[in-house]
């Protein structure tokens, strides 16, 4: 029987090279065709996507992503145009401090990169919003180099296959790294395959509710699965939307997004009526914190836009 069919011993972890043999096998035929995983887009198309797929499902993303490489290809161009037009171009995508982050980043590799996304992961993370995970992924996806990938859904499925855990903890434990150091192959051009595989299995198949162990390559060596998918120690946390700060403060920079140029307090408050969940004081608050983070800016006493407006 060849190497990668040999199932585990049960509350034994799976050989690493089998779990990666099979997870590339699997990939090769049920990728999704994605436009930042084609051959012919730039490390910069890579790095936009990662910034707007960071809590975003990619269904959402796909438009967006198309509508800003379309109108900023490089980030020169994108460090030309005023930080509030990148923040109108966001849209509804959500977390909109992503955008004036993807417009600090855009500054600094024109400064210090000559335009040119840097593969360095010191150097990329160096860049404003670019954190451990972004950093990885960009060296990896965007220019092929060998890098501990760690988003969710490949913690899930390392989690899984692994370590018999249902769910991931909240936050990266040192045994996650370790483990997955030891998952990734030493062959960058295959441990780039192995980022994006893993990552696309934990996406469409090792999902956190409802997982399809049916499609699974890997159904017969995961350890949770093979102890009969205990409870989980670690549940995610599901929190409404409807009436947060979150959702006031989108309200906002909606009406700021739609305008031509400076608005109003008072028009403001129309954004979010008094009736609403938190009234007035609500509405004081999330004006400023968007202005705390730089999302919109005071025009004298009663007036605001957003940057560079």
């Amino acid at each position: 029987m060849p190497e990668h069919l040999h199932p585990p011993t049960i509350g034994t972890a799976p050989d690493p090279a089998v779990v990666v043999a099979r997870t590339l096998d699997w990939y090769a035929g049920q990728a999704r065709d994605l436009p930042w995983r084609r051959p012919d887009c730039s490390p910069w198309g890579v790095m936009v996507s990662e910034f707007m797929l960071q809590q975003t499902p990619v269904t959402r993303v796909l438009g967006p992503w198309q509508a800003w490489l379309d109108r900023w290809p490089t980030p020169a161009a994108l460090a030309a145009s005023p930080a509030g037009e990148a923040v109108r171009m966001w849209g509804r995508l959500g977390y909109p401090r992503r955008a004036l982050r993807l417009h600090r980043a855009a500054q600094a590799i024109v400064d210090d990169h000559g335009g040119q996304v840097p593969a360095d992961l010191e150097e990329l993370r160096a860049l404003p919003g670019v954190g451990d995970y972004t950093a990885a992924a960009v060296a990896s996806f965007a220019h092929g180099r060998r890098a501990v990938v760690l988003d969710t859904n490949v913690r899930r499925v390392l989690s899984r296959v692994a370590a018999g855990e249902g769910q991931p903890p909240a936050h990266v434990r040192a045994s996650e790294r370790a483990r997955a150091e030891a998952h990734l192959p030493r062959a960058a051009g295959r441990a780039a395959r192995w980022a994006a595989a893993s990552m696309e299995l934990g996406a469409l198949v090792c999902t956190a509710r409802n997982p399809r162990c049916e499609a699974c390559p890997l159904v017969d060596l995961c350890t949770w699965n093979l102890a009969g998918r205990p409870e989980e120690t670690y549940r995610p946390r599901t929190q409404s939307y409807e009436g947060t700060d979150r959702q006031c403060r989108g309200a906002v920079l909606a009406v700021l997004r739609d305008a031509a140029g400076p608005v109003a307090t008072t028009e403001l408050r129309t954004a979010w009526p008094e009736h609403r969940a938190g009234g007035a004081d609500q509405f004081e608050r999330a004006l400023t914190s968007l202005a705390a983070d730089g999302l919109v800016t005071a025009i004298g006493a009663e007036h605001w836009a957003l940057p560079g407006d």
